[in-house]
């Protein structure tokens, strides 16, 4: 299973393979067509209230905001159970417009991937 996370405004790979947007609203600046998303899943993305909270204090809230996103996850395991079974069939990038490349939601949702069903 090949999982690799990265920045919406980084350079598209063709080592990236299905590239999903896991942000609720578009990021600023790019255009549809240059991102080459082949997903957008909002549902999957923290809660508009999780994340206000979570970027108020980046470092001090990242252990609890990994527990309360994977509680939200929980909502949706169908749809995260798709997105594991796309990453079994070849490599998937997840994408996102934060700037915090260790302490982010696709850090959490990365990890939920790689230990699901095991």
């Amino acid at each position: 299973m090949s999982i690799a996370t990265k920045r919406i405004y980084q350079a598209v790979s063709k080592q990236d393979g299905t590239r999903i947007l896991l942000d609720r609203i578009w990021p600023r600046g790019i255009k549809k067509a240059d991102a080459q998303i082949d997903l957008w899943p909002k549902d999957l993305t923290p809660s508009t209230e999780l994340r206000k909270w979570f970027h108020e204090d980046i470092e001090q809230h990242w252990p609890e905001f990994q527990q309360r996103y994977r509680q939200e996850l929980q909502q949706h395991l169908d749809a995260v159970e798709e997105i594991r079974q796309l990453a079994q069939k070849g490599p998937i990038t997840l994408l996102t417009a934060a700037e915090n490349e260790q302490h982010n939601h696709l850090q959490v949702f990365k990890q939920l991937l790689e230990h699901q069903g095991k």
